[in-house]
């Protein structure tokens, strides 16, 4: 499974941003989707999360102002960010667990990221 972000880019303090992240292969369930980022010198962190039937959870900095959703017939998951702040400044990663069935009907399952988007935001 290979998975396409866009939507990364340079934006004002106070912009926005919609993030989006397709996946395509093989014939697979996608199952619970994120996004994580990665600011310079900073280790990599879950930024939201969705599962397959909609749950959502977020972490605290970005609550109140990012949205992630996702479209399961287009294997597709977004992320709409809003009042961007200078420290959301980092590479955006897409994160897809999925599943699909072996020739023994058997599940097979894996996680796939995304190659990354930058997102930068200035003041």
């Amino acid at each position: 499974v290979q998975l396409q972000a866009s939507g990364g880019g340079l934006v004002q303090l106070g912009g926005s941003l919609r993030l989006s992240c397709a996946a395509s292969g093989r014939t697979f369930s996608m199952d619970a989707t994120s996004w994580y980022r990665q600011a310079p010198g900073k280790e990599r962190e879950l930024v939201a999360s969705i599962s397959r039937g909609g749950s959502t959870n977020y972490v605290d900095s970005v609550k109140g102002r990012f949205t992630i959703s996702r479209d399961n017939a287009k294997n597709t998951v977004y992320l709409q960010m809003n009042s961007l702040k200078p420290e959301d400044t980092a590479v955006y990663y897409c994160s897809v667990d999925a599943h699909y069935y072996n020739d023994h009907d058997e599940p097979v399952v894996f996680r796939s990221w995304g190659q990354g988007t930058l997102v930068t935001v200035s003041s």
